[in-house]
């Protein structure tokens, strides 16, 4: 017999390969003779590429002044916030002038990165509508903006504008879903036809209507604001009265803790949406169990919700459930399948099994008093 012959050594492509960084940030692979005049042949040498800086915008003597008068709910933009600054950086990119973003609540996120080139804290009108509506009718008299732009919401966007077009006098745009410097379309008579008209001084602006500002960061340089007014306003906001989230429809709740087939100590999971203050809800599969009852059910067969936070544990993500929380601004998913479709749904995916998180976040709120 002959002998076996030893075995043919195999060639490592990839030890023979050199990473070198390009100037457009992505990577350049050399092999053979290239890789050897660059670098060593036995092993890859990656050299990461630095992260691209940020832009800033600025805009030092801007045409004119677009304001925005956000709702800022405790100080975060919500995304009709956003699509409204987006809205007025169009209206001033339109003719060369710069956004001025006004704010009642210190701001909790970076309204640069939100589009804004002028700041202008009112903070001292208090919750008072008629003071705001007052310091906001002297940033006019002072700044001379060509437009100011509300949200038209549920919150005081809607009502502030309204106030303010009263107090001036000035003509106003209502139910707004299409606006640029010149012409505005707007709904009337109930919403049963579209009116447009010369763009006015005040427009009060549906959701969606703007593109949020993403990828460039601007100045957000602050202006000084006007004095507060001096004035017994005749009507206080006292804030949100205190009321029972579990009364809350799930189409209106803001907040949701939501339970599916990996929740099984009960007692904690209801234990919980009391200290966060959250409405409760849940998957089809544990309404049909009896766990929590049909009107708390959540999905295309149950409630359409559009909460700002939406809690997801052990839900794994039927499509009619996905359904019901398309329009959530913030999806936080606990499950311990990471390939499960609520986590690829989820703003936040936390993989764990739902009990042990729950009695974490429990142990948090006895910990902080919550």
């Amino acid at each position: 017999m002959s002998a076996s012959r030893p075995p043919r050594p195999r060639r490592d492509p990839r030890a023979e390969r050199v990473l070198q960084p390009r100037p457009d940030g992505r990577m350049r692979v050399l092999r053979g003779e290239g890789a050897r005049t660059a670098g060593s042949a036995s092993a890859a040498t990656i050299v990461p590429a630095a992260a691209p800086a940020v832009r800033v915008r600025t805009i030092e003597q801007p045409a004119y002044l677009i304001l925005v008068v956000p709702d800022a709910v405790d100080g975060r933009l919500s995304a009709q916030d956003r699509d409204l600054i987006g809205l007025g950086r169009a209206m001033a990119d339109a003719g060369g002038g710069a956004v001025c973003v006004a704010t009642f609540t210190a701001p909790l996120e970076d309204l640069g990165m939100a589009g804004a080139d002028r700041v202008v804290d009112l903070g001292a009108a208090g919750d008072a509508p008629e003071r705001r509506a007052a310091m906001l009718q002297a940033c006019i008299e002072g700044m001379h903006p060509r437009h100011v732009l509300f949200p038209e919401s549920d919150w005081s966007g809607g009502d502030l504008g309204r106030r303010l077009a009263a107090l001036t006098g000035s003509p106003v745009a209502t139910s707004a879903w299409r606006a640029d410097l010149g012409t505005v379309s707007r709904r009337a008579g109930g919403g049963a036809r579209d009116v447009s008209m010369a763009t006015p001084l005040i427009l009060i602006v549906e959701p969606d209507v703007g593109d949020a500002v993403t990828g460039e960061r601007h100045e957000a340089r602050t202006m000084d604001a006007p004095a507060a007014p001096d004035l017994l306003p005749r009507v206080l906001d006292r804030g949100l009265r205190p009321y029972d989230p579990q009364s809350v429809a799930l189409e209106e709740a803001e907040f949701i803790l939501a339970a599916g087939n990996g929740v099984s100590d009960w007692p904690a999971f209801h234990r919980l949406a009391e200290a966060l203050g959250a409405s409760e809800g849940g998957s089809r599969v544990v309404v049909d169990a009896g766990a929590l009852p049909r009107h708390r059910q959540v999905g295309a067969t149950g409630a359409i919700t559009t909460a700002r936070c939406y809690i997801a544990l052990g839900i794994s993500g039927a499509p009619q459930h996905l359904q019901g929380i398309s329009a959530c601004e913030h999806v936080v998913a606990v499950n311990v399948d990471p390939n499960c479709d609520m986590m690829k749904r989820a703003t936040l995916a936390v993989i764990a099994d739902a009990q042990a998180v729950m009695h974490a976040l429990l142990e948090l709120c006895r910990d902080t008093g919550g």
